[in-house]
């Protein structure tokens, strides 16, 4: 796999996923390095669709731990339950907020995060990591994310 990626030429998000996200199966198919394999699956999101911010949080020692991520720096430990991410880890589930100043509990690691998108990867029924994609602009996400995304984390969770 080259290092360049190929999209089109289009404002359709859909478009990109449709493009982009078996690019990402095959830059990651040949590594069997977890943390090379999230470094560039979040570089591919941050570039080919222009996200404010990617990045992955590793379930380490009961709490999620900052992992390899692009855009502003971050928090770097977040308990169970606590904010988007730690209720996406809790619940098991992908967590779509269109304003993260409504989320009870919002952890803001950056002012300028308007919504935000978290999915688990689970393997063995336990939550492994967590990617998290904010956007600075509000109610930014939708179901078309959400099924593009939940579709890229099948592919992480079958690298864990």
């Amino acid at each position: 796999m080259s290092e360049n990626l190929f999209l089109p030429d289009t404002e359709s998000r859909v478009e990109k996923y449709e493009a982009l996200i078996p690019q990402i199966e095959a830059l990651i198919s040949g590594e069997s390095d977890l943390i090379a394999n999230l470094a560039n699956v979040a570089a591919a999101l941050k570039e080919g669709l222009d996200f404010f911010w990617v990045g992955f949080y590793l379930v380490k020692e009961g709490e999620l731990v900052l992992g390899p991520f692009q855009g502003p720096i971050a928090c770097t430990r977040i308990k169970k339950g606590k904010g988007v991410c730690g209720t996406a880890w809790e619940e098991k589930r992908t967590v779509l907020v269109e304003d993260v100043d409504q989320f009870p509990g919002h952890i803001a690691c950056s002012s300028a995060s308007k919504s935000e998108i978290v999915l688990p990867a689970i393997k063995n029924d336990e939550v492994r990591l967590i990617l998290d994609i904010d956007s600075d602009q509000l109610a930014d996400f939708n179901r078309d994310d959400q099924t593009h995304l939940e579709r890229l984390i099948k592919i992480i969770e079958n690298k864990l």
